[in-house]
């Protein structure tokens, strides 16, 4: 499927809203079951729903206050490209973290995502 600039944004929405809101079932929603995420290049991929679910549910532990913002986005074939930024605060210590980063998400033939790359660049304020 290739996705219209419209049907891009909806689908980049849907993301933002499940990821900050935490809610598995809207993120996983947007994936085919057998989706990779790969959110560093050089650790191990996410592969399916649960690991997707883990991943959010780590996520809601560790971080207070998430917001995340897709900047500007575009569409080439099936693929929708997109820059991005997120803060938080740290659980663990307080910490506010910033990331700035770009996102490629290839769209399958019903809509839902079957791979996502993410890549980031982070920046961490300790709290104090």
């Amino acid at each position: 499927m290739t996705p219209t600039y419209a049907e891009a944004h909806d689908l980049l929405d849907a993301f933002v809203r499940a990821r900050i809101a935490h809610d598995g079932d809207a993120l996983t929603a947007l994936f085919t079951p057998d989706t990779t995420i790969i959110l560093d290049p050089f650790a191990t991929p996410l592969s399916g729903h649960n690991d997707l679910r883990a991943y959010l549910l780590a996520a809601a532990g560790a971080e207070r206050g998430y917001d995340l913002v897709i900047e500007r986005h575009w569409v080439s074939a099936d693929t929708v490209l997109a820059a991005w930024h997120a803060t938080w605060r740290r659980t663990t210590d307080d910490a506010k973290v910033r990331q700035a980063g770009f996102l490629s998400a290839e769209v399958g033939g019903d809509g839902r995502i079957e791979r996502l790359r993410l890549w980031a660049v982070t920046r961490e304020y300790l709290a104090g």
